[in-house]
């Protein structure tokens, strides 16, 4: 039987999801050839999202109105700000697969987040999804000397924060679900941009690179990429449970290290496969929820 128009619209969000789960699966190879131009990624992601904001700032002007004036978008820019620059900062300065695996514990933080922000209660099996997560997480970072977890490096940080600040940014999206997608989409944008440009003013990273024609086709390529992307993403998220989101975008992790594997950007070592796939597990459980 074929499908019905409410079965094609059901589906809409999911494959929104499994769309932008692909392009921040691969960002990192265009974001490493841009450092390899000498962008460093957080300017490389503050051009990214400038370019977005113009856009979607054209496309519909009565978004900065609401932005201004729902200091609830506010929090949905400054979490999607942090998860743009630390995700995009990991993936391009320390070991793919590791930073992707720790970006997401993210169900570990949805289940505390939903909790606050949506009031949805903390079950048995979400707490055994957290367990899940937590003994994931201890074998990621774990020395390979066997030492203790001090030596856990800021790579890793930025891997732990951008999860966090990802969950919230889903949990946002959903409460926010009311919200014009424009207002939305540029809180999200803007964020992206002024996190990412705050940052290479107050750490010391290498200067904007004059403009060449080294690095501005790939940097306007990525902003049209990311726009679409960063779309599907409000338009997912925002119709369905956070929990589902989570467990959809998990297909970024098997693009993700598939990718970098293959190309060399990431080492898969028996405990890393362990503690990942208690992660991933973990996640998964969350298909689970009625």
């Amino acid at each position: 039987m074929s499908a019905t128009p409410a079965a094609y619209a059901a589906r809409r969000p999911v494959a929104a999801l499994l769309f932008n789960a692909m392009i921040w699966g691969l960002t990192w190879w265009p974001m490493r050839a841009l450092q390899a131009r000498g962008m460093h990624p957080l300017w490389a992601t503050a051009v990214i999202f400038a370019l977005a904001v113009v856009a979607i700032g054209l496309w519909k002007p009565r978004a900065w109105r609401e932005l201004a004036t729902q200091p609830t978008l506010w929090l949905i820019l400054l979490a999607a700000g942090t998860t743009n620059a630390c995700f995009n900062w990991g993936i391009t300065a320390g070991d793919v697969v590791r930073v992707v695996l720790l970006f997401y514990l993210m169900p570990l933080w949805t289940v505390v987040l939903a909790r606050l922000v949506l009031h949805e209660p903390v079950t048995r099996a979400a707490l055994l999804r957290v367990a899940l997560a937590l003994a994931g997480a201890v074998l990621v970072l774990w020395p390979a000397d066997g030492e203790h977890l001090s030596q856990v490096q800021p790579i890793d940080l930025l891997g732990l924060a951008g999860g966090f600040s990802f969950a919230l940014n889903n949990i946002m999206l959903r409460r926010e679900s009311q919200r014009s997608e424009g207002g939305r989409g540029l809180a999200m944008f803007l964020g992206g941009c002024l996190v990412s440009l705050v940052l290479t003013q107050v750490l010391t990273v290498p200067a904007l690179p004059p403009l060449s024609a080294g690095w501005l086709p790939g940097v306007l390529g990525l902003a049209l990429v990311y726009l679409g992307s960063n779309l599907a993403l409000q338009y997912g998220a925002s119709r369905l449970p956070a929990n589902v989101t989570s467990v959809i975008m998990l297909t970024e992790v098997l693009w993700a290290a598939g990718s970098a594997l293959a190309l060399g950007a990431g080492v898969l070592t028996p405990q890393l496969a362990l503690g990942g796939a208690l992660i991933v597990a973990g996640a998964a459980l969350a298909a689970l929820r009625p």
